[in-house]
């Protein structure tokens, strides 16, 4: 197969295919092992379903009740592109009976349209509005795994991870936004074996774009003197200054994070302290690092002594910790896309990573939202988090609450090897 993204080459008999995958399938459920004709996409999205603890006969959780799905509705940046993806994707969903979805980028359903018909026999795999199709929680399927790889993906009849999902063929790509390149989420097309089709996989691609391109359009116009700075999930920081974007090297990331979280300034000494673990690192080598940056922000931008920034930058991590305090939980969680310059072991930036994954950590617990406490323990910071996912457990409701308790027993007796 020349593209091992789309799951029938051109001339293949998605019935031989697809009494073939299910002989796959059931030899990988048995044995664990994967064998022809299964992508090497789908087998890497197996192994990660498996090792998420999903359950390959069960259906997947509504997240989200009306007023809950409603506000989501009305807040997420892609319900500024749904009009023009369903003037997009309607005929095309009319004519094949397929369903168009919007998943945000946590895999949860926004919008699922389509044929009568055929939404009540999704309804059957609780395939809408609401229900989260993340790959950590349902397994292969196409919005899932387009978000956990970042590319568009077609997944076809027992390629799905779940049982459930076999008679569906789905082919999903992600969204950006276009300004940050932030994932924003995924749109999905979802119906029957006609699907299988390069076309319907490069359809769905084009569809993205276009509400990228779209997004673009409708942003409003750049304030040259804002300033941003994106840390969080990323070991080299994105500044967003004067219309450009510039990724800064890992010590730049570092000084720049700890100058943006002390916008009074701070004195050289103290810098040198809170950057370097080697003590033997010299006032020297931190001048010449800040002379660096200099000449990458401009003359104006970096004072000294103390060395401070003239302008306020506007910062992700700033903006989890404010949606925190007042507590907006939701959108902390929402706004949080993985810890803070995580490979950095600078003193101060170690201290605010924790600090700020600590507060939301108690505040989950405390709210003890299955729902939010899911989205954390699925996502790759929270998969080890041992407190979460007790409080996960303690949360479900019962018919769920076996695979959770068991990721608490395999986190539980880690520790106590270690």
């Amino acid at each position: 197969m020349s593209d091992t993204w789309v799951a029938l080459e051109p001339g293949a008999d998605p019935a031989v295919r697809g009494a073939e995958l299910r002989r796959a399938y059931d030899i990988y459920r048995t044995a664990g092992r994967v064998e022809h004709p299964v992508r090497p996409v789908v087998a890497e999205s197996w192994r990660r379903s498996a090792r998420a603890r999903v359950s390959p006969e069960g259906i997947v959780g509504v997240d989200l009740d009306d007023d809950a799905l409603l506000a989501c509705r009305e807040e997420h940046p892609l319900g500024r592109a749904m009009p023009l993806i369903r003037e997009l994707t309607g005929g095309y969903a009319r004519d094949g009976d397929h369903l168009v979805a919007v998943c945000d980028a946590h895999g949860r359903l926004l919008w699922v349209e389509g044929p009568a018909a055929t939404r009540r026999r999704a309804d059957l795999m609780n395939f809408v509005p609401g229900a989260r199709w993340a790959e950590s929680t349902a397994g292969t399927n196409a919005p899932g795994t387009a978000l956990a790889v970042d590319r568009p993906v077609q997944v076809f009849a027992a390629e799905h991870f779940r049982r459930p999902v076999h008679p569906w063929t789905c082919a999903a790509a992600p969204i950006h936004d276009p300004a940050s390149g932030r994932l924003l989420g995924a749109v999905d097309i979802t119906g029957g074996d006609r699907l299988a089709h390069p076309h319907s996989l490069a359809f769905v691609a084009a569809v993205a774009r276009a509400a990228e391109s779209q997004l673009a359009l409708l942003a409003p116009p750049p304030d040259p003197g804002s300033v941003r700075l994106r840390a969080l999930g990323r070991d080299e920081a994105l500044l967003s200054t004067g219309g450009r974007v510039v990724r800064l090297s890992r010590r730049h990331s570092e000084i720049l994070v700890l100058l943006a979280h002390r916008p009074e300034g701070i004195g050289g000494d103290e810098l040198l302290v809170e950057l370097y673990e080697n003590e033997s690192v010299t006032p020297v080598t931190l001048r010449a690092e800040l002379h660096r940056l200099r000449a990458l922000l401009g003359p104006d931008t970096l004072r000294s002594r103390p060395y401070r920034l003239t302008q306020r930058v506007e910062t992700d991590f700033g903006a989890v910790g404010r949606r925190l305090a007042s507590g907006a939980l939701t959108a902390a969680v929402g706004a949080y896309t993985g810890p803070l310059l995580p490979a950095s072991r600078a003193p101060a930036v170690v201290r605010l990573r924790r600090r700020l994954a600590d507060q939301l950590r108690a505040a989950l617990i405390a709210r003890g939202d299955p729902g939010l406490l899911r989205e954390w323990a699925y996502s790759p910071w929270g998969e080890e988090d041992l407190p979460v996912w007790r409080a996960l457990a303690s949360a479900l409701p019962a018919p769920q609450r076996p695979s959770a308790l068991a990721r608490v027993r395999e986190l539980d007796g880690g520790l106590r090897r270690a």
